[in-house]
């Protein structure tokens, strides 16, 4: 079995949280699983995060919501086969 995830890095969550969210709807019969990770205490909440999603679907089609999430400005996104 291939597990096929799709790590997204963001490094400005205020400024690009809106966008990466809509890319994921347009998306999201392709998302199996969701989990976002950021840095959370009583004095901070991180500006920067990291999504990691498990994905379907052909290779063309999962290659263009990377393509998508790495044209926002300070967001960084990877296919990862496994």
């Amino acid at each position: 079995m291939t597990y096929k995830v799709i790590m997204i890095k963001i490094d400005s969550r205020i400024s690009d949280a809106a966008t990466v969210q809509s890319i994921l709807t347009e998306y999201g019969c392709n998302i199996k699983v969701r989990l976002g990770l950021h840095e959370v205490s009583k004095e901070l909440c991180a500006n920067d995060g990291l999504i990691l999603l498990e994905v379907e679907g052909d290779k063309r089609r999962l290659n263009s919501i990377v393509k998508k999430l790495n044209a926002v400005e300070y967001v960084k996104a990877q296919l990862v086969e496994m």
